[in-house]
């Protein structure tokens, strides 16, 4: 969040740490919804778990870019192998 305040646009930031616009843009949505949540004090059960949903489904890309690039380095961390 601290890149976005710099004022370069989502684009650009996207580009430079190779990730989508879309998914700066969500991870700036969902900051900003925690900042309003904890600043109130308060949450309702339903606000509590859509923030839930949102950081998973956001933890699940993360997940699956580093999947990939465990592969793309070679790490030997491939999708599918069992240790």
């Amino acid at each position: 969040m601290e890149l976005l305040a710099t004022g370069k646009p989502v684009q650009h930031l996207a580009g430079e740490l190779r990730i989508g616009a879309s998914l700066l843009c969500s991870w700036r949505a969902g900051a900003r919804e925690c900042a309003g949540a904890s600043a109130s004090g308060r949450r309702s059960e339903a606000d509590g778990l859509r923030l839930l949903r949102l950081e998973h489904a956001r933890l699940q890309v993360e997940n699956d870019i580093l999947k990939k690039t465990a592969v793309i380095l070679g790490t030997g961390a491939q999708a599918g192998s069992v240790k």
